[in-house]
Order: C-alpha cells, then sequence, then structure tokens
C-alpha cells in the first residue's frame, strides 16, 4: 500500500518538475493547469462527491470543530509573535501568519488523500475548504488591507473580501454540493457523469502542477521567523490536530488519520502569491519552499506509519 501510493506521487511530481526543466512546458502552462485544476477539475470533484451524500454523511461536527480550533489558535499565535516578537507590520504578520495555519488542501490534499481513501477523500477535504475559504482567507486578506490604510474603509474592505470569496469557483462548488445533501437534490446523471469525468483529472494533474511549480524556487532567506512558520506548520498543527481528534472515542480512524495528513501537508500556493501581492517575496518564499520540503517528508513517514 505505501509504495502504491508514495511512488506515484513521486513518480507525477518528478514528471512535473523535469517538464518545466527540459522547457517541454512552461511556467505560463503550469499556471494555465492550475488555475484549472483550481477553478474547474477540484470544483467539478468536489460537487460531484458532495451532491451524491447525504447530509449525515458528509457533516463531521468534532472533524471540522478540531481543525478549525487548530488553525485558529495557531494563526492567532503566528499573528501576536509577529507583530511582538519579529517586528513585522500588520500586513506582513496577517500574510506570514497563513503559512502557520493553512494548507495546500485544494491541489496536494485532493491528490494525496484520494490516492489512499477514494472519494471519501472529498468530504474531509471539502470541510477543510469550507474553513479555509470562508475563515482563513478573509481573515488575511482583511487584516493586510487594514495594515495598508491609514484610515481604513471597513465597508469597502468586508465588501471586497465577501465579492472575492463569491467569485471562487471551489467554495461555490462545496456550498452548491452540501446545499444539494442537505434537501436531497440530484444532480442530473449526465451532469453528474461530466463532473465526474472532469474532477478525475484533479489528482494527477495537481501533483503535476507541484512538481513543476517548484523549478526556480531556492532557498535564501532563512530567518527565526520562517523557522518558527514551517515548524509551526508541518509538525505542531498535525501534532495538535491528531491529539484533539484523538480525544474524542466515537471519532474514526480513517478521520483522525485524514485531519492529521491535511494539517501536515505544505503551506498552500496562494501564501506564495499573497506574498509577493504585498511585497514579501523572499519572507514569504523561502518558508513555502521549506514546508514543501517537509511537508512532503511528513507527509511520507505518516503514510508509512498508517498504511
Amino acid at each position: 500500500m505505501v509504495f502504491s501510493v508514495i511512488v506515484p506521487i513521486f513518480i507525477l511530481l518528478f514528471l512535473g518538475y523535469i517538464s518545466v526543466k527540459v522547457d517541454l512546458i512552461n511556467k505560463v502552462q503550469i499556471t494555465a493547469l492550475s488555475a484549472f485544476i483550481i477553478k474547474i477539475a477540484l470544483p467539478a470533484l468536489l460537487l460531484h462527491a458532495l451532491s451524491s451524500k447525504d447530509l449525515h454523511e458528509i457533516w463531521y461536527p468534532e472533524y471540522f470543530l478540531v481543525y478549525a480550533g487548530v488553525a485558529i489558535f495557531l494563526f492567532a499565535l503566528s499573528f501576536y509573535l509577529g507583530l511582538k516578537l519579529f517586528k513585522n507590520t500588520m500586513t506582513e504578520t496577517s500574510v506570514l501568519s497563513m503559512g502557520a495555519a493553512m494548507s495546500n488542501t485544494g491541489l496536494l490534499g485532493t491528490a494525496v488523500l484520494t490516492l489512499l481513501m477514494g472519494n471519501q477523500a472529498t468530504i474531509y477535504i471539502s470541510l477543510i475548504v469550507i474553513l479555509e475559504s470562508v475563515l482563513v482567507v478573509p481573515t488575511v486578506l482583511v487584516l493586510a488591507e487594514l495594515g495598508l490604510q491609514k484610515q481604513s474603509n471597513y465597508r469597502a474592505i468586508l465588501k471586497n473580501t465577501v465579492q472575492t470569496l463569491f467569485k471562487n469557483p471551489l467554495f461555490l462548488a462545496v456550498m452548491l454540493g452540501m446545499s444539494c445533501a442537505i434537501f436531497q437534490i440530484k444532480l442530473p446523471q449526465q451532469v453528474d457523469q461530466v463532473l465526474a469525468l472532469i474532477g478525475q483529472t484533479a489528482s494527477p494533474l495537481a501533483l503535476f502542477v507541484i512538481g513543476g511549480g517548484v523549478v526556480g524556487l531556492s532557498v535564501r532567506y532563512i530567518n527565526a521567523q520562517s523557522i518558527y512558520l514551517v515548524i509551526s506548520k508541518n509538525v505542531v498543527m498535525p501534532l495538535l490536530v491528531f491529539v484533539g481528534l484523538s480525544t474524542f472515542t466515537h471519532v474514526s480512524q480513517e478521520m483522525i488519520y485524514a485531519g492529521t495528513l491535511i494539517a501536515a501537508l505544505p503551506m498552500p500556493s496562494i501564501f506564495g502569491i499573497l506574498g509577493q501581492v504585498y511585497g514579501l517575496n523572499e519572507k514569504a518564499l523561502t518558508p513555502l519552499m521549506l514546508s514543501t520540503i517537509l511537508g512532503f517528508a511528513v507527509i511520507s513517514t505518516l503514510i508509512t506509519l498508517w498504511w
């Protein structure tokens, strides 16, 4: 089981890396593929999976609350330390704190967990997508904008954040899928088949894109804060999620493993993107690169131990 999961993951990562390295595919095309996954393939996969379930099959309150509690705690702790200890501005701190508490759930989480758990993985992923889309990313955007403006227009910032949220296909797909489950609405068979076919491309393409995306990245800005962010994300977060979920005796072993693996994943690519948008550059890219390396080491170890 270990080799049947680990080996395909690293082969796909390597194929993506070598394809960009030898100029078979360029960075612009990798970006386009990434957009296809996040905006089309992954929403299709989640909508297909959620719309075919009943509410009790997709809503795990203990799982959601434990993961949310850990993410909020680590984000708040990183935010406090960023301001008080590392002396960052509010904008810098808000973006960097994302790295301490948010995983690459959409791309890498989908790819890894579906190989391990099949369609059941989409349930665990979708609940974390809700948390990250509704709470983490909007909080980062609001705090980052507040830090830039001396006289903050709170209404305009909130309006822009809400508009950004409802333009996110991933969030909309999860909300629509959960609505179908709640109200027992079945999608037309032809539509569901199309969603299933498109969704099947999400996992392999995600790994290919991640492999191609690391070409050109390098570690140039290692400092105490970078190390702290990576340890928080790839060591402390999965440990806290594992302990938190294990305290509930009726939570399944699969659920514990899923939550821990998602928490152990590297920082999301949006962390590096926002870092560049707000002028952090290497302050964000270096911990992103370190987190990618350590994250793969941690999840490979966990898969080896558990599967």
